[in-house]
């Protein structure tokens, strides 16, 4: 370690002013070159704000200005070269502007490909920090010294020998992998939601197993990459067997649960579902869960399991059109017919009643306090709601069966006094 800030004190001494100019000139141009380029890029991504174009173009733009500016220095790394001129400034820079490469490269696939929340900004902390420190290390000459001492912490299992670069690399190379196998899932789910021709819940279906694909290629490639013989997996799937027979059973259910209902396309995103007390619409299917929004704006996550084991009511399953009825009570005095009449007046004037099945009105029955009559109509766009409807007809009826002298009784009795009984004398 002494040694390297000998060097270095050394390096600072032998430095002279005109071996400086040429090299800043070289990083100026290149610096001009990348922002020229960056936002030539940004404009053409302004300009095409929609599609897999632009979602490449912002990939591209992410990574330009870094990867530019190392060409340019390069380049004028070698034209120094050959002009037998002093390049150790540019030797500095190839380093760092690799690893601002790698950051934003790793940074920008993980926030496309993760929810943004505190475990991203950790993340994108902990990518940062890991390559800065490994650059920095390198640059002081201390990277080898650290790989050896790592290399040599190490446990034997048998015959074989596990050391902490190892795991490090295993680590490091696990979440490379995994991280590329998430972006490219989701690149792949914004453009299947894009396509036509395919419905929401195939596009949902087709996401989910390209997900689970990528996943799996990511781990195995990782497992070969590292040397781990793939037949040994037979041990961990019997642990995870006798795991998934002990307590992971309801995991393991609601996640085949899951692509079940994808597959056979009983609920689809956009459904009105009901299920026991829960209505709403669904918004999304989850490998564990579907989330059910309701009117108020709640958010209702009900296991996949309970969509297939109970009883669900789909309201949009074939048919958005939803029956409404509608109850009123009118007197014994009052005329029927007439207030059967207002009632279906009444219905086909408001906007979300449809005129086709037309609206019906029917005498129920004869009641003890009045006669009841229903009107039934048919109501589009059942993520709505129903009580709008209900409400603004109930007080259409209202209004014209005071105006036309038809009332609405209220329950009551009549007390009817046959004898008095004599006062005690």
């Amino acid at each position: 370690m002494a040694e390297n800030w000998q060097d270095l004190l050394t390096a600072l001494q032998e430095i002279q002013l005109q071996d400086v100019f040429p090299q800043a000139a070289v990083l100026v141009v290149a610096a001009v070159v990348a922002l020229y380029l960056h936002h030539l890029i940004g404009r053409l991504t302004a300009a095409d704000s929609q599609g897999m174009r632009h979602l490449t173009q912002r990939t591209i733009q992410r990574i330009t200005f870094p990867f530019s500016m190392l060409l340019v220095v390069l380049i004028g790394r070698v034209s120094l070269d050959a002009l037998s001129q002093a390049y150790w400034l540019l030797d500095l820079a190839v380093p760092l502007l690799i690893s601002f490469a790698l950051v934003r490269t790793l940074v920008y696939m993980l926030r496309k490909g993760v929810q943004s929340g505190p475990l991203a900004k950790a993340s994108e902390n902990m990518i940062s920090t890991t390559i800065w420190l490994v650059v920095g290390l390198h640059l002081l000459g201390w990277l080898p010294g650290l790989l050896e001492a790592m290399e040599g912490m190490a446990i034997d299992f048998g015959a074989v020998r596990v050391s902490l670069l190892a795991v490090v690399k295993l680590l490091l190379l696990l979440g490379f992998m995994l991280l590329v196998a998430i972006w490219l899932s989701g690149i792949i789910d914004r453009r299947v939601s894009q396509l036509p021709y395919l419905s929401a819940g195939a596009a949902v279906g087709f996401s989910k197993v390209s997900k689970l694909v990528l996943i799996t290629i990511a781990l195995l490639l990782v497992l070969n990459l590292v040397g781990i013989d793939l037949t040994t997996l037979a041990v961990f799937g019997g642990a995870l067997g006798v795991g998934l027979g002990f307590g992971l059973q309801r995991i393991a259910s609601n996640f085949i649960s899951g692509f079940i209902l994808i597959f056979d396309r009983s609920i689809r995103p956009g459904d009105i579902i009901s299920v026991g007390s829960k209505f709403g619409w669904v918004e999304a299917l989850h490998a564990r869960y579907v989330v059910v929004r309701n009117r108020d704006g709640v958010d209702t996550l009900i296991p996949n399991e309970n969509l297939i084991t109970t009883e669900v009511i789909n309201w949009s399953y074939s048919d958005p059109n939803v029956r409404l009825k509608v109850p009123v009570s009118v007197s014994y005095g009052d005329d029927v017919e007439r207030a059967m009449e207002i009632m279906l007046e009444i219905v086909r004037e408001h906007p979300r009643v449809l005129a086709e099945p037309a609206p019906s009105c029917r005498l129920i029955e004869f009641g003890d306090h009045g006669i009841h009559l229903e009107a039934r109509v048919w109501v589009a766009d059942p993520a709505a709601g129903f009580g709008g409807v209900r409400s603004d007809i109930n007080l259409g009826i209202w209004r014209r069966f005071k105006t036309e002298g038809i009332t609405i009784p209220f329950p009551q009795q009549d007390i009817y006094i046959k004898e008095v009984p004599p006062k005690p004398e």
